[in-house]
């Protein structure tokens, strides 16, 4: 991908491995000590962030760790909304065992979030952030549940481009035998299906780092941020399969054809209060392609940067505190 991106300007080049290079030396910070768990299903376990007010169940995708949501503690999502009339719970998905090797997406919706669900004793507002979302919306069709945040979720994936979606069809082709060996696909597959989305932007972040003090705020949060996108369990081989043939490529969700627990999901039939914030920019989950239920914020701030830029507060994090606490008072 360098190759292609810098042929023509080998200054480029030397000035994106610069950067890549000032990445992987660059100091890290100790990450903050783990939260109390407040409920387990084998390997999962949801985490109390504490504060007053109704608590909120937020869900992130399969793909990289749940930390996106508390990135850093100055800059977190779940510990700002620490006060604000919620009390979020995050729910980390942990790392599947060989057992689980056929586990699909539905499976993890099936056999972890709603038994932790249920764990939970009473309906929960729940939030789901990326595929996370999707998995959420499903869980929201299947047990009593009080409010559905929807965070950069995709469900209608045919509204992908379809130049990416042959992409990523020939990306599963590529993998599966070596998934089927393994029975997982690896987060270095994945990843490279992102920098595959946007080539031009990957090779510019890096040659922009390369010119930074590797000791201040702002780089010091792109090695956190670029070690979260780079690290991640491996889906299971039946999430993989799922993922790729059921959704991206069949667009399951989207036909009305998306079966979980034997039951058809239909996000029109939901019936507690859902919020929808899609982002206009985000190259990982076109605004397009979401549920299309409930209320709807349209932010212009990319996949990641709706949580973690800097103006994700007040673009994103305030209004959603508004939502959630106006249902308190409903």
């Amino acid at each position: 991908m360098l190759r292609s991106e810098t042929a023509e300007d080998p200054g480029r080049t030397a000035a994106a491995l610069k950067g890549l290079r000032a990445y992987q030396v660059a100091p890290r910070r100790a990450a903050p000590p783990p939260l109390p768990v407040i409920a387990e299903v084998g390997r999962a376990k949801i985490r109390d962030y504490g504060g007053a007010g109704p608590a909120v169940l937020f869900v992130p995708s399969l793909i990289n760790p749940p930390e996106v949501l508390d990135l850093e503690e100055e800059h977190s999502l779940l510990r700002w909304l620490v006060g604000r009339g919620v009390r979020p719970l995050l729910l980390d998905w942990g790392e599947a065992t060989p057992e689980e090797r056929e586990l699909s997406v539905a499976g993890h919706v099936e056999a972890i979030l709603l038994p932790l669900l249920d764990a939970l004793g009473e309906p929960i507002a729940l939030a789901g952030y990326c595929l996370g979302g999707t998995m959420a919306l499903a869980a929201a069709a299947l047990r009593p549940v009080s409010a559905l945040a929807l965070i950069a979720t995709p469900w209608r994936f045919s509204a992908y481009p379809a130049e990416t979606r042959r992409a990523l069809d020939g990306l599963w082709r590529q993998a599966e035998p070596a998934v089927n060996a393994l029975g997982a696909l690896p987060m270095e597959v994945l990843q490279a299906a992102f920098w595959r989305l946007d080539p031009a932007r990957t090779i510019a972040k890096f040659e922009a780092f390369g010119a930074r003090d590797p000791a201040d705020a702002a780089a010091r949060s792109f090695v956190r941020l670029e070690d979260w996108a780079n690290d991640g369990a491996p889906l299971t081989r039946g999430a993989a399969r799922e993922l790729f043939l059921d959704l991206f490529i069949a667009d399951l969700p989207g036909q009305g054809r998306w079966q979980v627990s034997g039951r058809t999901i239909d996000p029109a039939a939901l019936t507690m209060p859902v919020l929808e914030i899609a982002s206009t920019s985000d190259r990982i989950v076109p605004a397009e392609a979401s549920a299309g239920v409930g209320a709807r914020i349209d932010l212009a701030l990319g996949h990641v940067g709706m949580v973690v830029s800097r103006r994700a507060r007040a673009l994103m994090w305030e209004p959603l505190a508004r939502w959630l606490s106006q249902l308190q008072r409903k």
